[in-house]
């Protein structure tokens, strides 16, 4: 097989250009239905290639060997065994990682700051977790990863667990000692599964940090669409399948996925492929040294710092992603979420995330000289702008809480699973000690979790809740955004 080859865009195409008329789905029928105004914005032949059965036999090829054929041109590409294609995002190759390598009741060992689609995989396999804290940068205020010698210590205390799920890198491009963790985990028979969404282009260049495929991971799930150049949602399963079964990763795909994937997201993965092994090494190459200009220009700026190589060798950093552009906007006064609304609404510039004291901004294969430009004359804007009054308060405050000690993580009283599912009533935040927890509580900034599913709610916890409240820090996903009454299980 070759890599020019893209074999499911090039059935789509076919299809289309043959002209066949349509009497199956979707209802749009190539664009005639659709809405004027978006047909008129998008142009019809993105309609043309938008079907979404493969079960139907619109093309010449069979679309499932089709799909099957792109599938393996992207395991040679990314040096796996196999590698699904997603249309429901990461999301959908955490779900089924966890599904197909769990047990309801096996344990698997995570950072405590996962991502909140992991803690929806535990609810979905019935797996235990075990939580083990990440290390935090202190002047950024940010979590790093876990270090070697957590990760020792966290095998040596639970030799019955059975998986290890690590995010590699970071949101923030930082990447931990991931060869560590999976020589020790091979050592004691543990499956390590990655959480990969960003770092879909580690592989096709050898100043970036190995990817997770190359470090010997099991499997790993990346985000094609945050940094590479697919559609929104779509994203990679890759798998070795040495200890995981690859008939129960297809049946947890089956179960998780839709019986009706976009074929315009498939063939985006597949071309996307096809532009990485062709030209990856390349687009990268131009990508790191705009990365490089911009992170230079921007600490140039008084009060401005943009971290580089110098951030390698602090605890649970082991290397970063160029491409990553961080800065930190605390020494000029601004909170991170007030300097992402002014860069907004003046300057025209929208970053990736903002927290407390950072802003990220996403330096992509899409990038130019141009865009590089605007985005540092846009912070020596916002530079030259004092804060308003207001902000330096929040900033104090979130500082504050920032340098308070976290609670510790609470027992756990019930699996994820068990908690979800359980009935439940909501009660007041100041009478909740003691009760069992049914939802995630996770103030952001920094977005680790303060209390998960099944977990008992500490007096601890609920003053630091209320910490977060006096801050004005908000609770992402909490049935109750203000944080007055929390969701426990009943009885």
């Amino acid at each position: 097989m070759e890599q020019t080859e893209t074999p499911f865009f090039d059935a789509l195409v076919a299809y289309w250009h043959k002209g066949v008329v349509p009497y199956h789905t979707p209802g749009h029928k190539q664009g005639r239905g659709a809405p004027r105004r978006l047909r008129e914005t998008v142009g019809n032949p993105i309609f043309a290639l938008d079907l979404s059965e493969l079960e139907a036999p619109a093309l010449d090829d069979d679309p499932e060997e089709v799909l099957h054929r792109a599938q393996r041109l992207a395991s040679q590409a990314f040096g796996s065994d196999y590698t699904f294609f997603l249309t429901n995002g990461t999301t959908e190759g955490i779900h089924a990682m966890l599904m197909a390598t769990l047990h309801p009741g096996e344990q698997v060992i995570l950072a405590r700051n996962v991502h909140r689609s992991v803690v929806a995989g535990l609810v979905l396999s019935g797996a235990a977790p075990i939580y083990v804290e990440p290390s935090f940068h202190p002047q950024l205020a940010i979590p790093t990863g876990l270090t070697p010698e957590s990760v020792h210590n966290a095998l040596a205390a639970n030799p019955k667990v059975r998986a290890m799920l690590i995010t590699y890198p970071s949101y923030y491009g930082l990447a931990s000692d991931l060869g560590s963790t999976i020589h020790q985990a091979s050592e004691h028979g543990v499956v390590v599964l990655v959480d990969e969404a960003h770092g879909p282009h580690l592989h096709f260049h050898p100043a970036l940090p190995p990817s997770a495929m190359d470090l010997g991971a099991d499997a790993s799930a990346q985000s094609a669409h945050k940094l590479l150049g697919s559609f929104s949602g779509s994203s990679f399963l890759h798998i070795r399948e040495r200890r995981i079964s690859i008939r129960r990763v297809k049946t947890a795909l089956r179960l998780i996925g839709s019986t009706s994937p976009s074929f315009l997201l498939l063939a985006s993965l597949d071309c996307t492929r096809q532009q990485m092994a062709l030209e990856g090494e390349q687009l990268l190459e131009r990508t790191l040294a705009l990365a490089q200009r911009a992170r230079s220009a921007i600490n140039a700026i008084p009060g401005l710092y943009c971290p580089g190589q110098e951030i390698v060798g602090s605890d649970g950093v082991a290397a970063y992603d160029p491409t990553k552009i961080l800065v930190s906007v605390g020494g000029l006064g601004w909170t991170g979420a007030a300097a992402e609304r002014y860069l907004r609404r003046n300057c025209g510039l929208q970053c990736e995330l903002s927290d407390a004291l950072n802003l990220l901004f996403l330096i992509t294969i899409g990038d130019d000289d141009e865009t590089v430009d605007r985005l540092v004359e846009g912070l020596r804007r916002l530079a030259a702008v004092p804060p308003p009054a207001e902000v330096r308060r929040t900033l104090a405050n979130l500082r504050h809480l920032l340098g308070e000690q976290r609670p510790q993580v609470p027992p756990l009283r019930l699996l994820p699973r068990e908690a979800v599912f359980a009935p439940q009533r909501p009660v007041p935040l100041q009478n909740s000690v003691g009760e069992i927890c049914a939802e995630v509580l996770a103030p952001y900034p920094p977005g680790v979790p303060v209390i998960c599913p099944g977990e008992e709610i500490t007096a601890e916890a609920v003053e630091y809740l209320r910490a977060v409240k006096r801050a004005g820090i908000s609770i992402p996903g909490a049935e109750d955004h203000r944080l007055e009454t929390v969701k426990v299980v009943n009885g």
